[in-house]
């Protein structure tokens, strides 16, 4: 019997002795950090951490802008409960620090509220370093720098010069007409468009000075001449010769009442021209005097004929000269 009460006596001792260590093991608080040492105004997480029993409120620091002096709380998360099993619940929640002072910081530990409980995480240490200046290498003072050169800064000069060489020989015009006696500002009247079978006169007799056939231009002899008379009909009968072929100019032709008795003169110039350019046809020198003058004949015979002017001052004169007679 007294055994059984030394026994029972030693095992009440021992649970009173550690009855309090598992009291205090019931709600865990830890603290704990990502980098324990960053650089002058990099980022780091700190995380803090209760491991506790179901059923328990947990309370957390409210933390709003600081961690401890000199660590600064950039955002924090939401806190996050997870059943960990053993009817034992885990609450986390995460900071987001930085600092921008270099320094040794001790995060002391932070007070958590479990039910009835007031626990303190442990302290956590923070080394923030500052950047490393390379200052081995010494250099001398650099020469002044001559600006690049650009254009447009120079613009005002140019223009300067420019208008001032204008001015000049504006000046100098002035005075060489005053000099001449010379009006400053001549003025050339307008002459009077040629009816289109003059120009068209013209341009052949060009074409006959030129004596392309003769130096063994012949494509560019009957261009020369289609090219005339495309224009001329162009002119002369609001026809678009220019853009059709010779085809199509013939069948035009038909329209026309003018054009009757040159028919024939323009259907073998321009047939001949055809076949100098697109078949490499080499005509007799016969063949070339001939499309030149069909190229006359064409235009004399197509010609609109126009009332002399001198026939309206004839007659102004002899209404003149009878009003002196009445009188």
């Amino acid at each position: 019997m007294e055994l059984k009460k030394i026994i029972i006596a030693i095992l009440t001792l021992i649970c009173l002795a550690i009855s309090p260590q598992l009291k205090a093991q019931q709600t865990i608080v830890k603290a704990s950090i990502d980098s324990t040492s960053i650089l002058i105004g990099e980022q780091t997480f700190f995380h803090l951490e209760v491991v506790t029993n179901k059923g328990e409120t947990v309370q957390l620091p409210t933390l709003v802008d600081t961690l401890t002096a000199g660590v600064g709380i950039l955002g924090a998360s939401q806190p996050v409960t997870k059943d960990i099993g053993n009817n034992r619940i885990q609450v986390k929640q995460d900071y987001l620090v930085t600092s921008f002072d270099s320094a040794l910081y001790i995060i002391p530990g932070l007070k958590v509220v479990a039910g009835s409980d007031t626990i303190l995480s442990n302290n956590v240490v923070l080394k923030v370093s500052t950047y490393q200046v390379e200052s081995d290498d010494f250099y001398d003072i650099k020469d002044t720098l001559k600006p690049p050169f650009v254009l447009s800064d120079y613009y005002f000069i140019i223009y300067g010069i420019l208008g001032t060489l204008l001015l000049f020989c504006i000046v100098m015009y002035i005075l060489q007409k005053r000099k001449k006696a010379e009006p400053i500002l001549s003025f050339k009247k307008k002459e009077p468009d040629l009816p289109p079978h003059i120009k068209a006169i013209m341009h052949l007799d060009e074409i006959k000075s030129e004596k392309l056939w003769q130096q063994g231009k012949m494509k560019e002899y009957h261009t020369e001449i289609t090219d005339v008379l495309r224009k001329y009909i162009e002119d002369r009968f609001g026809i678009n010769a220019l853009e059709m072929t010779s085809e199509e100019i013939v069948q035009q032709s038909y329209k026309l009442s003018e054009a009757d008795s040159a028919r024939d003169s323009l259907k073998y110039i321009l047939q001949l021209a055809d076949f100098v350019k697109f078949a490499k046809y080499n005509p007799l020198p016969e063949e070339n005097e001939m499309s030149l003058m069909n190229s006359y004949l064409f235009v004399n015979q197509t010609k609109k004929e126009e009332k002399p002017v001198i026939e309206n001052e004839d007659n102004e004169l002899n209404l003149k000269a009878e009003e002196q007679k009445i009188k």
